[in-house]
């Protein structure tokens, strides 16, 4: 049945303003909510590497193609226009929902209360309708029969073809940046991590000594000699008293490691290394005056890897103590990169991966890491997301006392880190793009890679408990545990692990 001439013209123009009101309403809340809507656009799986242009030309895209609509002259081209848009939003939602690694809140506005199948069943409606107002507006000016009509279907399917690919290529180009390139652009997964049990520690004076087999096993600097050991719940506690075979040291600076079922008692600057068995507590000196050291990490049962002072140059160096069968140290002096005196600016935390039997060196005050074999060779540098490759540091050299400390505070990049398996979680102190300023005022962010492949995978928020912001953590068997003020808490991280966390290669 042939519509006549008028019916097609209120048609025509029935189309048109649905298009003008729904654009105009979706560029002006844009607009008017502009940092909230960069900051989705920041958390997009697809857009996250291009949000801050997205951001700007959206919303002018969408008033330009409006103008287009409202001049009789331009209305064709803006039906296109629209079409295109349009289709470019619907295999957005598509790729969000069938290939994208999470699915991001709505992106508000007119769509706010609708589910992303919503959003897509509303996205083709209107280009189902700006096909139809092409088709009518083509054939008022021509013979719907004509050559021009042909061409009509091939100008919208060429536009249907173009604007699927410009979505399918900004994915695959964003997903490259984001996890191996990234411009500082976090990507937070999209719920919340639960916070499972907490238990009150009395004291602020507690630190990690080390996980394993469902325990978590606290030290504590104003009482070397206890060990607190809690199950996962945070319920079950238990306290020991560590016991040494040689106590005829002058301690200065001991510390715990735990990884059952052995347990060390360590003092670099003695130095002196203990051992001993989680079933009685009691440690046996195994290694003493062989070289200082100020950072450890176990990798075995007869290696530790230590970060020492490198005495000609007098400055940071990686190296290997072998316990067995006789104590022998390896350096590496050339791992550690120095950028300002050697020793303030290399500083920073190691840790040993068991299931990839990898060395992890995460510098407090650049955006770097080392990723070694047991034997300290280099198998890459890495990056944190940051842009800070150059560490920030104001030293002041006191001759009277021939010591150096900090004249300002120092600007630090990665305040805490912790490897579980494949994966890498740092805390960092640094605000990335199009991210809330309130959330950083509530929560903590820890930023995750994985090490296997050298690249950024997600971040997520620890809200600070009593107002009172995470000193340190530690993540084990799904869960990650932080010490906040004198609380020690659990949180589930659920899925966070799903096809992320491996054992090896």
């Amino acid at each position: 049945m042939k519509l006549s001439v008028r019916t097609q013209s209120v048609i025509i123009e029935f189309i048109t303003m649905l298009y003008i009101l729904l654009f105009v309403y979706a560029a002006t809340s844009k607009l008017l909510d502009f940092d909230t809507f960069r900051v989705q656009l920041g958390q997009s799986p697809l857009l996250s590497a291009f949000a801050g242009w997205v951001a700007f030309g959206t919303p002018f895209l969408e008033l330009f193609i409006v103008l287009l609509l409202v001049f009789p002259k331009w209305r064709l081209m803006g039906l296109y226009a629209a079409f295109s848009l349009m289709v470019l939003f619907s295999a957005y939602i598509v790729v969000i929902l069938n290939f994208s690694s999470f699915v991001p809140c709505s992106c508000g506005g007119i769509l706010e209360n609708m589910s992303w199948t919503q959003h897509l069943v509303f996205n083709i409606l209107f280009v189902v309708l700006a096909i139809v107002g092409i088709y009518m507006l083509t054939a008022f000016e021509t013979d719907p029969s004509s050559t021009k009509m042909n061409r009509l279907w091939i100008v919208i399917s060429a536009l249907f073809v173009g604007s699927v690919a410009i979505v399918i290529l900004l994915f695959l180009t964003s997903e490259e940046i984001i996890h191996h390139r990234n411009p500082f652009v976090r990507r937070f997964i999209p719920h919340r991590i639960n916070k499972m049990y907490q238990e009150d520690l009395v004291y602020n004076s507690y630190y990690f000594a080390g996980t394993g087999r469902g325990k978590i096993y606290l030290g504590n600097y104003t009482d070397p000699s206890r060990i607190t050991v809690l199950d996962s719940t945070l319920k079950n506690r238990k306290q020991y008293t560590i016991q040494l075979d040689n106590v005829n040291f002058p301690f200065r600076s001991i510390q715990v490691k735990v990884v059952p079922p052995y347990f060390y008692v360590l003092d670099g600057t003695v130095p002196c290394i203990f051992k001993g068995t989680i079933g009685n507590w009691k440690a046996s000196l195994i290694s003493s005056r062989s070289i200082h050291f100020s950072v450890v990490a176990i990798m075995n049962n007869n290696a530790i890897a230590i970060r020492t002072r490198d005495i000609p140059n007098r400055e940071n160096t990686l190296g290997i103590i072998e316990l067995d069968p006789r104590v022998n140290v390896q350096l590496v002096p050339d791992l550690l990169q120095k950028q300002i005196d050697g020793v303030f600016d290399t500083d920073g935390s190691l840790h040993y991966s068991q299931a990839l039997q990898k060395l992890v060196y995460v510098y407090y005050y650049r955006n770097q890491f080392i990723v070694s074999d047991p034997h300290l060779k280099l198998i890459y540098r890495g990056k944190t997301i940051d842009t800070n490759s150059v560490a920030k540091l104001k030293i002041a050299y006191l001759p009277e006392r021939g010591i150096k400390q900090f004249s300002a505070p120092p600007f630090t990049v990665n305040a805490a880190s912790s490897v579980y398996k494949n994966l890498l979680f740092v805390h960092s102190h640094l605000e990335g793009k199009f991210e809330s300023q309130k959330m950083w005022e509530q929560a903590s962010v820890v930023d995750v890679y994985d090490i296997v492949e050298n690249s950024y995978q997600f971040s997520f928020y620890v809200y600070h408990h009593n107002r009172q912001k995470m000193r340190s953590f530690v993540v084990s068997d799904s869960h990650l545990f932080a010490l906040i003020g004198d609380q020690i808490v659990a949180y589930s991280l659920g899925n966070l692990f799903k096809n992320k966390s491996r054992n090896s290669h």
